[in-house]
């Protein structure tokens, strides 16, 4: 009986040294909070005006008060058929082509995600990576991959610039950065106070450039310009300490825009005649929901946005990696392809690693459907 106890002490210590280990990275997950990290970052934001009464805000009106804690009904229906929130089979991965970009061409590989390649005019800039298995401060709890990303991290090909649109973990993540900050050298082009973040996580100053909305970087002969988005941003309790925002990305002949996490809302205009028309728009589609009508965009109203952008083919990306909303794992993509084909949009939907060229005119199947039945039993 001793020796029983013995072993279950021991087991449950073991537990424990595992939870510390796993927990041990939380801390800096969380970040740093901007306007401590020094007098200039902190005055930046303070002449901001998107920044009022000690956060940033959106300034375009919402129609209902957003929620920070999911309500009892919802947490209930993302429990209840999970089944169906997951894929019905194995995604297909691509491996992309390891070819050198076209220095008049046009070029995108989305990886899983929001996590998308681009490469414009022989330059390579990387969106929002993340090839952590969880989008979380820990890798104990979140919601997990539903397929391995394309390449590893040091399988990438030089990048010419990281563009970041928020801080949300499923689109800042601590282990990525830090991977890129070794294997890569490419500055981090970032929201106001998302610099702090990088700084801690071991990010030099001179690789971190940080803009305002309308504020405007060059970066190997390519235009960076942050332009808004109806959003928020924390990584923990305290919210909306950086902004979010889009990109425009714009070389000599070609542009691109990429909306990071977005309602909908009519600054899509006015962003489209400022910068576009784009050559190619990357718009989120997925994690939409009743309870959150203006800071994520249905699959019609991503149509919409790139109507009103002025964008010639659509990337959809925001769906298919991880499960983040009550809809149907397949949902997004179906109600995409009802609405672009109706209203005329130029559209490509890619498997994960897949490369787009904007030139060929996309030949867009319903891989998505071939993956079989919605699963009946939980993995």
């Amino acid at each position: 009986m001793s020796g029983f106890r013995t072993a279950r002490r021991v087991l449950a210590g073991g537990a424990v040294l595992a939870a510390a280990w796993a927990l041990r990275d939380v801390p800096a997950q969380l970040g740093v909070r901007p306007l401590t990290s020094g007098p200039e970052r902190a005055d930046r934001i303070r002449r901001s005006p998107r920044f009022r009464d000690g956060a940033f805000v959106n300034p375009m009106a919402e129609s209902v008060e957003r929620i920070n804690t999911p309500p009892v009904s919802m947490v209930a229906e993302m429990i209840r058929d999970r089944q169906l929130r997951r894929p019905p089979g194995p995604v297909p991965v691509r491996v992309p082509p390891p070819d050198a970009p076209d220095p008049a061409g046009l070029r995108a590989v989305w990886y899983g995600h929001a996590s998308t390649l681009v490469e414009i005019e022989g330059r390579r800039v990387l969106f929002d990576p993340v090839w952590s298995r969880r989008p979380s401060p820990t890798r104990l709890v979140g919601p997990v991959r539903h397929h391995p990303v394309p390449v590893p991290l040091d399988g990438l090909p030089r990048v010419d610039a990281v563009a970041i649109s928020h801080n949300h973990y499923d689109h800042l993540d601590m282990p990525t950065v830090r991977a890129l900050t070794r294997t890569q050298e490419a500055p981090f082009l970032v929201p106001l106070g998302i610099g702090a973040h990088l700084e801690r996580w071991g990010v030099p100053g001179h690789r971190i450039v940080e803009l305002d909305w309308d504020e405007e970087a060059e970066v190997a002969g390519l235009r960076f310009t942050a332009t808004a988005a109806r959003h928020f941003s924390g990584r923990w309790v305290v919210r909306n300490e950086t902004l979010w925002g889009s990109w425009v990305v714009a070389g000599a002949a070609k542009r691109v825009f990429y909306a990071g996490d977005s309602g909908y809302f009519e600054g899509y205009r006015g962003i489209g005649a400022a910068h576009g028309p784009f050559d190619l728009a990357i718009m989120p589609i997925g994690a939409y929901g009743e309870n959150w009508p203006d800071i994520h965009m249905t699959p019609e109203e991503a149509v919409s946005a790139t109507v009103d952008l002025g964008g010639k083919l659509m990337l959809p990306v925001h769906w298919a990696t991880f499960t983040l909303a009550p809809h149907p794992w397949a949902e997004p993509v179906d109600r995409l392809w009802r609405e672009a084909k109706a209203r005329d949009v130029r559209f490509v939907v890619p498997r994960p690693g897949e490369a787009v060229d904007t030139a060929v005119e996309p030949a867009v199947d319903t891989w998505w459907e071939m993956l079989g039945s919605p699963r009946t039993v939980e993995e």
